[in-house]
């Protein structure tokens, strides 16, 4: 959904190409391409690859890019089955808690079938944007019922 972005604006881009579909990589606006539906961004962890690596800069669609989502209360522990997001691979993935050991937590990917392990600070409560709306998935589970 095309929100209106303005340079400056912090983005997340979702990723189609192979091995990353479903990963949301952050960024930030640069400007809107007068012709269609198009944006200049400008990658926080992805560089150009050569001698001197730069921040990426790339032309994507406007259905590729969504906001960053609020900042909520990281919470202590997750618990099994929370949907959350873990940042891996410079990106941030969709996946769902299975397991706990100690301060690790085993996360699936249904995009992948994988599990893998990470610590808390890498983990974040994932979050859907609904018409424009951030909400948790339990809460978009509830609206799916109506």
């Amino acid at each position: 959904m095309d929100e209106g972005f303005v340079k400056g604006d912090k983005v997340e881009v979702c990723s189609k190409q192979d091995g990353f579909f479903g990963s949301y990589f952050e960024a930030k606006v640069l400007s809107k391409l007068p012709r269609g539906s198009f944006y200049k961004v400008k990658y926080k962890n992805l560089v150009t690859e050569g001698e001197d690596p730069m921040p990426l800069i790339e032309i994507i669609s406007a259905d590729e890019i969504r906001s960053m989502p609020p900042k909520l209360f990281q919470p202590s522990t997750f618990r099994r089955h929370d949907k959350v997001d873990a940042f891996d691979l410079d990106a941030w993935w969709f996946g769902e808690i299975i397991g706990q050991k100690g301060d690790i937590f085993s996360v699936y990917f249904p995009t992948t079938n994988d599990v893998c392990e990470y610590p808390l600070e890498r983990l974040r409560r994932h979050l859907d944007l609904v018409n424009g709306h951030w909400i948790s998935s339990a809460a978009r589970q509830r609206l799916l019922r109506f």
